[in-house]
């Protein structure tokens, strides 16, 4: 019996491994309105809406658009600046889904011409896989200094959007929760 009791660490390690790998979360950036310029009439913006939700390594976020718009991933200064000279990356095809292979910030601006200036744009905080049992608080709005590591002055803008990371977290557990449960009943 003591044996069993001495992989029971090793075998919780692996399932919550599993379980965070194999739940890749699907955001759709904008809901059903897509990545586009604020026309005003928004609920929240887009950085309002990347706050209330928890990126992880893996999941992805999904650009709809129309022609003549497009999704640069920028760095932070470009981010600032709505400078699309040199992007990191440049998407045009009208369906983009840009996966995060790495935690920290990443910035996205539109390349179209005045959509940046008009807050088409986002900021994505990716946690580090330690943050999924104890997110940190979102920064509200009116906060000067933002996360850390972030630029500073960040205060949350941009445009709409819709699914919440709730789900990829309520996966990563119920999958955590199966491999414990398939451990204890094969003891």
């Amino acid at each position: 019996m003591a044996s069993y009791f001495s992989l029971l660490p090793l075998l919780l390690f692996s399932s919550l491994l599993l379980s965070s790998t194999a739940s890749a979360v699907v955001f759709r950036v904008g809901g059903k309105s897509g990545w586009h310029p604020p026309t005003g009439h928004e609920s929240e913006t887009f950085n309002q809406w990347a706050t209330r939700n928890r990126f992880h390594v893996g999941d992805e976020l999904y650009f709809g658009y129309e022609d003549g718009d497009s999704v640069l991933v920028v760095d932070r200064q470009h981010y600032a600046a709505c400078n699309t000279t040199n992007p990191i990356q440049r998407f045009t095809d009208g369906e983009t889904t840009f996966r995060f292979d790495r935690h920290g910030y990443y910035y996205f601006i539109s390349g179209a011409v005045g959509h940046c200036r008009a807050a088409q744009k986002l900021i994505v905080r990716v946690m580090v896989q330690s943050e999924i049992s104890s997110p940190a608080p979102s920064p509200s709005p009116e906060a000067d200094k933002g996360w850390p590591g972030s630029p500073e002055g960040f205060s949350p803008s941009g445009l709409p959007g819709s699914s919440g990371s709730t789900r990829g977290v309520a996966v990563r557990f119920v999958l955590g929760l199966a491999g414990l449960v398939a451990f204890v009943f094969v003891m």
